[in-house]
């Protein structure tokens, strides 16, 4: 039953022969036009090769035309103008050449007519990204430099900058999974999109499962049957090809605050699943459950998260539930960093809600939900308060009684103080003890100034429509779990 439902499944999500086509043309074009202007510049380079999933891994779905092109330099020649510097003035210089060459070569390389709107992007360093328009497609294209470094030299001292080891990436795919592997990735990332947990736009937790995850989760449990068997190990199991530990794993500092461990082959000090939250192994996991115990090929349909009513919710829990809804007014930011400045807000109001400065118990447990739609630049946060009206007063405890010297202290201070159980005490007037009153005070400082609020009320109060999906999330795909 379950496998009759992957190849069902596959028969829809594998790309046809044409899109194969249309990439590999597409390809060849770039290749051409970038080594006719390297030969130009006299510029040195080792190879010009796809990446990806449209790349060399072939792990692509249906509809997914987006092309990542590598351009390696040799590191060797570069070298003698970086020796001696530290890692953070290697990052600078080396961010200065691939910039040069992003500016003076690549771009000016895509004369065709079918390149359109080439821009200059960061991530670690710049790299250069535009639209291929041509027979009713627009391609989306990156054409990214990278150190094309031999293995040993990751191994001993690491990549030189972040994108050095993807194309190991992909060669360790495209040598190690079988054509019955790789099409079971494709169902896995199906599975992972139709159930919002994929990528960076991931609608549970702020980072859900990426390819590279899923090609290798299907490589170390070999099928998709057994992956979905065993995913609910996955958190005490981590998966390491450097034949460590789980101790020893544990013991790494980077990898102490990750959910889960996916340690990358290519490098051991690496975790391939570090960004990726709690929130959507955990959901995922249910879904995974679900399907095994109902087989249905609902859970590979894509589509929209829905809008919640408000009035099917139970009384009790819309009065605890809250909206920040937000339209981005600045269109050159990226929705990433949108994203992160909203999570890093949603822990703040957390943290300072759930606790008073003195750390007595506040508002009660908090939770929240990131949700964001960069296409129509709304952005929401739905949060979750146990307890949204408190006493307007709380006792805040002070020293032990004997502690002479910080007790005359707090006595010069608190002169209403009175003792109990050996410690000194005094009642307190809170600043908030209405969680909604704290959350607009505390949000409108924070929020910044591309974001403008359109709505911050309790959920009855709801405005947009994806204001509307963020709490149906909370609701469904968060709260369960916590």
């Amino acid at each position: 039953m379950i496998k009759s439902i992957f190849n069902e499944i596959l028969k829809e999500i594998i790309p046809t022969k044409k899109e194969l086509s249309i990439i590999n043309n597409i390809t060849e074009k770039l290749r051409k036009l970038l080594d006719e202007k390297a030969q130009q510049l006299n510029i040195s380079y080792t190879k010009i090769e796809p990446q990806g999933s449209t790349g060399i891994k072939q792990t692509q779905l249906k509809n997914d035309f987006d092309i990542d092109l590598f351009i390696g330099l040799n590191y060797e020649l570069y070298k003698p103008k970086y020796e001696g510097l530290s890692k953070n003035k290697l990052k600078k210089e080396s961010k200065k050449d691939f910039l040069n060459l992003c500016n003076n070569w690549i771009k000016k390389s895509l004369t065709l007519k079918e390149f359109r709107n080439p821009q200059l992007l960061y991530a670690e360093h710049p790299y250069v990204t535009v639209d291929y328009i041509a027979e009713n497609y627009k391609i989306k294209i990156d054409i990214v430099l990278f150190f094309d470094l031999d293995l040993d030299f990751i191994n001993n001292y690491g990549p030189v900058t972040a994108v050095d080891r993807s194309p190991w990436h992909g060669r360790f795919i495209k040598n190690n999974l079988t054509e019955e592997q790789k099409n079971e990735v494709r169902i896995l990332k199906q599975f992972f999109k139709a159930n919002h947990c994929y990528g960076d736009k991931s609608a549970v937790g702020k980072v859900g499962f990426i390819g590279y995850s899923a090609e290798l989760l299907i490589f170390h449990y070999e099928t998709l049957q057994n992956l979905f068997s065993n995913f609910n190990l996955l958190k005490n199991n981590p998966i390491d090809f450097h034949n460590r530990s789980i101790n020893d794993l544990r013991k790494i500092q980077h990898f102490q605050n990750d959910y889960i461990i996916i340690s990358d082959p290519i490098d051991k000090n690496r975790n391939v699943a570090s960004s990726i939250s709690e929130k959507a192994y955990k959901y995922c996991n249910q879904r995974i459950m679900e399907f095994l115990n109902n087989p249905n090929k609902k859970f590979f349909s894509i589509e929209e998260i829905p809008e919640i009513n408000i009035s099917t919710i139970e009384r009790t829990l819309v009065d605890n539930i809250f909206i920040v809804e937000l339209k981005n007014e600045n269109t050159e930011i990226h929705y990433t960093i949108n994203r992160d400045k909203l999570y890093s807000i949603g822990d703040r109001v957390k943290t300072n809600g759930e606790k008073e400065f003195s750390h007595a118990e506040r508002f009660g447990k908090i939770e929240f939900e990131v949700y964001f739609e960069a296409d129509h630049e709304d952005y929401n946060i739905a949060i979750y308060c146990e307890k949204p009206e408190i006493e307007k007063s709380y006792l805040r405890r002070g020293p032990p009684s004997k502690d002479k010297i910080h007790s005359d202290k707090f006595i010069q201070k608190n002169p209403d103080f009175f003792k109990k159980d050996g410690y000194l005490w005094v009642k307190t007037i809170r600043d908030y003890y209405l969680f909604v009153e704290y959350l607009k005070d505390f949000i409108k400082n924070k929020i910044p100034d591309n974001l403008r609020i359109v709505n911050l009320s309790n959920s009855k109060e709801t405005m947009t429509r994806t204001g509307k999906r963020s709490i149906y999330i909370l609701v469904n795909m968060v709260l369960p779990f916590i």
